[in-house]
């Protein structure tokens, strides 16, 4: 055991606390606003998500106020979080949607959102979903590819409708973040690139009858922490869009997508107002509607995990911490190796609390991929039973939750003041099972 002092700088202690999230200490016990993480966890089991609906809808409130002079539509992107409960209050606060499926198309109709706020992105829509869409009446597809557009003109022509399109380029920008959440180089499968963009425009537009081809969109990837690319893309596209207007393509709509990142560890991320001072000169030059994508932005740093630690476990070379949240709760430490900040929701004082263990904290899954961070440092009087808080859990973390080793998914609270509500129950074993047939 090490003993040293238990690095307190962290995201529940920093300076920029306070316009990050609400999550803090209070007489040594984590709270989400003014209810304790540990009364949630004890009530309601483990694992489960909590999620701030003041840290939600302020992180929503900030991107308008920073894009205020130019009024645009916020989308928010409802893969990040897709809980219906959150995209009512962001629908309520004015938000519109970035959907990527007919399962997320349903969401969006389920919390009533306005039909002309929405946009639909993915790469492989299918006839029967591209069809929904354009009954719902939905704002914008953004395509990404010729054989996509030919399929929604026919679609859109056998319901003698008229249906509006943006086309997703592919500026070839290195975004500068993990390899599978980049989207704007050569080699993913995003977009078009600029020159097919071109014939797109000024041929194939005038005869694809039953399309209204006015929007550029473009999506460089997630979690980008740095304004250059950013702003690489963006001047490509507003050359682009710039020339194609001055050959009449009559585009009306720019939509730049999200992939603002937040703070996990130690990023120094743009704030949304640096964002936008940084992107608007070159916005404005077009006088164009625009259109923003955010999802982890609004939600990554509004939600926690908590876990039980069930089983503390030493071997020959290390001290492992077994909870009860695994890969199929919280899949990003094993898909890309992400880091998220873990806690205990009881920082108790004393000797022993400024003592250290060094543990890897891992899930009950059968797979050596199975954890949730390795090598981290906790008091030397965290264990067995103790409650901790994986930090940063808001987006990409239910959403990407599955069934595997048959494990149910959690449940999810969301707290607002002293009060909080489970706004998903946690799976039963008999739904599991329940659109299976056993013959």
């Amino acid at each position: 055991m090490q003993r040293m002092q238990w690095p307190r700088k962290n995201l529940l202690t920093e300076g920029h606390q306070e316009s990050m999230h609400d999550f803090a200490y209070k007489n040594n016990r984590l709270f989400c606003e003014q209810v304790s993480a540990e009364r949630i966890a004890r009530a309601v089991g483990t694992p489960v998500f909590v999620y701030s609906r003041k840290t939600l809808l302020e992180h929503f409130r900030k991107l308008q106020e920073a894009f205020r002079d130019v009024n645009p539509l916020i989308c928010y992107s409802m893969k990040a979080n897709s809980n219906l409960s959150l995209c009512r209050l962001l629908r309520e606060a004015g938000a519109g949607f970035d959907i990527v499926s007919g399962g997320e198309l349903y969401r969006a109709k389920r919390i009533k959102a306005a039909p002309q706020k929405i946009v639909y992105a993915s790469v492989g829509k299918t006839e029967e979903e591209i069809e929904e869409a354009v009954k719902a009446g939905i704002l914008f597809f953004n395509a990404e590819s010729v054989p996509e557009l030919e399929l929604i003109n026919a679609v859109a022509g056998r319901l003698r409708k008229k249906q509006r399109v943006a086309v997703r380029i592919n500026p070839d920008v290195e975004a500068r973040t993990h390899r599978y959440i980049t989207t704007a180089k050569k080699q993913n499968k995003f977009g078009v690139d600029i020159s097919l963009a071109r014939k797109i425009f000024l041929r194939l537009r005038t005869k694809l009858k039953n399309l209204d081809i006015c929007c550029i969109h473009v999506h460089i990837g997630s979690q980008i922490v740095q304004v250059s690319p950013f702003r690489k893309a963006l001047k490509k596209t507003v050359r682009l869009i710039d020339e194609l207007n001055k050959k009449g393509a009559g585009i009306t709509h720019i939509n730049i997508g999200g992939g603002l990142g937040i703070i996990y560890k130690d990023e120094t991320p743009q704030t949304a107002d640096e964002y936008a001072q940084a992107v608007l000169p070159i916005l404005r030059k077009l006088n164009l509607r625009l259109i923003l994508e955010p999802g982890r932005f609004i939600a990554g740093n509004a939600g926690i995990l908590l876990t039980r630690v069930l089983y503390v476990k030493d071997t020959s070379v290390k001290r492992f911490f077994i909870v009860d949240a695994a890969m199929n709760d919280l899949l990003r430490p094993s898909f890309y190796g992400a880091y998220h900040e873990i806690v205990p929701v009881h920082s108790r004082r004393g000797t022993a609390g400024r003592r250290l263990q060094k543990v890897d904290i891992v899930g009950p899954v059968c797979e050596s991929g199975d954890f949730l961070a390795k090598g981290r440092y906790l008091p030397v009087n965290i264990g067995q039973n103790d409650i901790l808080a994986v930090m940063s859990a808001g987006a990409y973390g239910f959403s990407m939750a599955s069934n595997y080793n048959s494990r149910r998914r959690a449940a999810e609270v969301l707290v607002r003041g002293a009060a909080y509500t489970v706004i998903r129950k946690r799976e039963r074993y008999r739904d599991l099972v329940r659109n299976e047939v056993a013959l």
